[in-house]
């Protein structure tokens, strides 16, 4: 049975990685943000703002009311109307929409409502939240008035229709009186009682509208000026921590939004499964960012005892990291001194820059060498970044060790280089692996499916008669047991042993 893996858009552990590794770039964006905001609130300071306290009586107000009439309140502060009488009661030339972008209205409760004015000064603001509060309480006071005298005269209306029949009907009961006994005494007792209920309704629609026509004197008395506009207290320090904050927030969140999507376009390995993959070869070694002499020489006594014996040159090439290299070389070669020659083959001569006092042999890239002796360690330096002669890698070394910094190169550089190298019939031993994430947990070791893993240098085939080969076994055939899918829950292929070629 074939199984086959579903490849993620997004390689989330890769992703949070890079970020991570990424942290100069998002902790800068957050540090100029917080920079830009301070300086915002230091070279551009708020304006002066002024504000005041009003107590708004409503004619129906109710102890359920969920602020709608306070939101209306606020509406009407924020129109036209109010802000042109405001501008005419201050003698001011500046436009309705310039003022109106200057202040704001806030219901506190149902009948408190918080008005904020900015202006050029002190005096220009506090002013401002007078006329504005005067015209607000005026304005709210008149229409109380207005649709009280309305309804007034309504009732007026109402009374007079009333009167009018009322006389309509006295003339109707004149008349049927003069007809003197000829008069019909039903008609007249029904005249009688509509003249008394039309009398009894014009005095209810005098009384109402003289009630209606006092308005509401409690709206007028008790909408006024609870708080006098003040000066509301302008801390420096608190808005260049309050504009500092947000500038740092935002400055963080766009930071790491770029670290995150540089991370998607650029992709640049920087897990070690990743760029074992990459490169065909396991990682043997890694440095770390803050490497210390220690460290280093750790790692080149490994590569000490990879390429001690006598079977053929070796060489060390650079990926993103020529310093770490060329003192890597320098200090494989100082524990073989007595027979070591290196090649500075790197493209700025980091060997020769590196090297102090040494009792070994230096000798420049370009410089044609006669075979190596018996005995004699070659160990080449070079690069394989972009503009890499390819062809002269192999005067460097038939076998080679990668020296790679992590997140320097993209994925498809490091095809490029695995294609080259074996395109040259160069060997990698293994892969050193430069600032890797210190929370990396995969593994870098290269599995060839078939019980081997790939690190280090390989082994000459050798064999003897006690020597048994391994055969695969088909996959529609039966195993050791008969089982045509005993195979199937292994990691690898499943092999049986055959005889060697001389049986």
């Amino acid at each position: 049975m074939t199984t086959t893996t579903s490849t993620p858009l997004v390689d989330l552990q890769r992703l949070i990685t890079t970020v991570r590794r990424r942290r100069r770039m998002w902790l800068s964006a957050a540090l100029l943000g917080l920079l830009a905001g301070i300086a915002v609130a230091v070279v551009l300071p708020a304006p002066p703002t002024a504000v005041t306290k009003l107590l708004v009586i409503h004619a129906d107000d109710s102890p359920t009311d969920s602020g709608t009439l306070m939101r209306t309140d606020v509406a009407v502060l924020g129109s036209s109307n109010i802000a042109d009488a405001a501008l005419k009661s201050l003698h001011s030339k500046e436009s309705s929409e310039d003022f109106m972008k200057e202040y704001q209205g806030l219901g506190l409760t149902n009948n408190v409502m918080q008005i904020s004015v900015e202006g050029t000064s002190a005096a220009d603001a506090t002013a401002k939240a007078k006329a504005l509060a005067d015209t607000f309480v005026a304005d709210h006071v008149q229409r109380a008035q207005a649709s009280a005298d309305a309804e007034a005269q309504a009732l007026v209306n109402q009374r007079n229709q009333a009167q009018t029949e009322l006389n309509q009907v006295d003339s109707q009961i004149a008349t049927e009186s003069a007809r003197g006994s000829r008069a019909n005494a039903t008609s007249l007792e029904s005249l009688y009682s509509r003249r008394a209920d039309l009398t009894s309704k014009i005095s209810d629609l005098d009384t109402q509208a003289q009630q209606a026509g006092i308005g509401s004197p409690q709206i007028a008395a008790g909408t006024r000026i609870v708080d006098a506009p003040r000066l509301v207290p302008n801390s420096v320090l608190k808005t260049a921590a309050t504009d500092g904050g947000i500038g740092l927030l935002l400055g963080l969140v766009l930071g790491l939004a770029l670290a995150a999507m540089t991370a998607v376009v650029r992709d640049r390995p920087v897990l070690r499964r990743e760029i074992s993959a990459n490169l065909g070869a396991s990682v043997i070694a890694q440095l770390p960012k803050r490497r210390t002499g220690t460290a280093r020489k750790r790692v080149a006594a490994t590569l000490v005892r990879l390429v001690h014996d006598d079977r053929g040159t070796v060489s060390l090439l650079e990926l993103g990291a020529p310093g770490t290299t060329a003192r890597l070389a320098l200090d494989i070669a100082a524990a073989l001194p007595d027979r070591t020659t290196v090649i500075d083959g790197s493209p700025d001569g980091a060997v020769r820059a590196a090297a102090g006092e040494v009792k070994f042999s230096i000798v420049d890239g370009g410089v044609v060498l006669p075979p190596a002796q018996p005995g004699e360690l070659r160990l080449g330096v070079g690069s394989v970044r972009p503009g890499t002669a390819w062809t002269d890698l192999a005067h460097l070394g038939t076998e080679t060790v990668l020296v790679v910094r992590a997140g320097y190169a993209n994925t498809t550089w490091l095809h490029t280089v695995a294609r080259q190298l074996a395109d040259c019939h160069i060997a990698v031993i293994g892969i050193v692996l430069v600032d890797p994430d210190p929370k990396d947990r995969t593994d870098g070791t290269l599995w060839d499916a078939l019980h081997t893993a790939l690190r280090g240098r390989a082994l000459p085939a050798q064999r003897s008669d006690a020597t048994r080969r391994l055969a695969p076994v088909a996959r529609n055939g039966s195993g050791a047991g008969g089982d045509p899918d005993s195979s199937s829950g292994l990691p690898t292929r499943q092999f049986v042993p055959v005889g060697s070629q001389e049986d």
